[in-house]
């Protein structure tokens, strides 16, 4: 389909980061919440197939940006992006996402004197967050009543940032953090933390189209059970009657467990929802109680 302003007409506009670490992510939820789609090559822009939706895949660090302004109705981002594009003011997070979760952090080199950030303030500090660190060590700065050229110097620069201080660029770096491995083969490791970040679901402050806060409000609350559907499985087992207490303090259920009695005298089946995290040591857990016929099943979505 050709995508034009007719063809858009009707439609609630969401922003999909269309490469990078949340991009992947992103269409594994829109599977979950029943957005339905065909991307032709090439195109940016498709429609729903059932839903009055066009999704836009754009840069992440372009989408606070249109949604702030009311271009884009909906979007999906990174929390530090929204904050780097100094759009927390124009923007509502209405939804954390439990994905794309990383570290923003100082590093310096292992040899580095500096042991804080306020040891490294007042000196060369490369980044690709200029706005973020240009806050944090301006407060710092401020604190330690630092002036003129005596103040942290910021300067940008758009990858690469933990070759910096080896290519003798950098006193320190403030850079997105995993695992930490890229920091340690750098020879850096961390100082402090500026912020914790993940992926968010974003709307403008000041909606240009109120008439899609319905489509909205539906969309927000499917995401919301693949989120906490990733967070979960539910689990089945059969237990002596004589141990149901202590089992169903080991699977209380969000609410109370469900508790059925079985043909078998002094029989019951238990079922729950448990935190997926858990389930393992759960299962060993009832197991010692004498639970048997144990089964998890993994859920696509829920409302809880």
């Amino acid at each position: 389909m050709a995508m034009n302003a007719e063809s858009l007409e009707g439609r609630m506009l969401f922003a999909i980061p269309k490469k990078g670490r949340l991009h992947e992510k992103c269409l594994s939820i829109l599977a979950g919440a029943d957005i339905q789609f065909r991307r032709p090559n090439r195109l940016d822009v498709c429609v729903a197939l059932n839903h009055p939706i066009a999704l836009v895949f754009l840069p992440a660090s372009d989408i606070p940006s249109f949604v702030g302004k009311g271009n884009i109705d909906l979007g999906i981002t990174g929390h530090d992006v929204v904050l780097e594009g100094a759009m927390e003011d124009f923007v509502t997070e209405i939804l954390r996402l439990n994905f794309g979760k990383c570290s923003l952090q100082v590093q310096v080199p292992e040899s580095s004197p500096c042991k804080t950030s306020t040891d490294l303030a007042g000196k060369r500090v490369v980044t690709s967050f200029e706005v973020v660190a240009a806050r944090y060590f301006g407060e710092i700065d401020d604190k330690l009543g630092l002036k003129g050229e005596q103040r942290t110097k910021i300067e940008y620069v758009g990858g690469s940032v933990e070759a910096a201080c080896s290519l003798g660029l950098a006193d320190g770096i403030i850079d997105l953090v995993e695992s930490g491995d890229t920091m340690r083969a750098a020879g850096l490791h961390a100082i402090s933390t500026v912020l914790e970040t993940e992926a968010v679901l974003i709307k403008s402050t000041k909606p240009k189209n109120p008439q899609f806060d319905p489509i909205i409000e539906m969309i927000t609350k499917r995401i919301a059970g693949v989120i906490a559907a990733s967070k979960y499985v539910y689990i089945q087992y059969n237990v002596e009657r004589t141990h149901m207490e202590a089992a169903t303090r080991i699977t209380p259920g969000r609410r109370a467990a469900t508790i059925s009695p079985l043909e078998q005298d002094n029989w019951v089946a238990v079922s729950a929802m448990v935190e997926k995290k858990k389930a393992a040591q759960i299962m060993d857990d009832l197991g010692r109680i004498g639970a048997e016929d144990l089964i998890i099943f993994n859920l696509d979505n829920c409302r809880v």
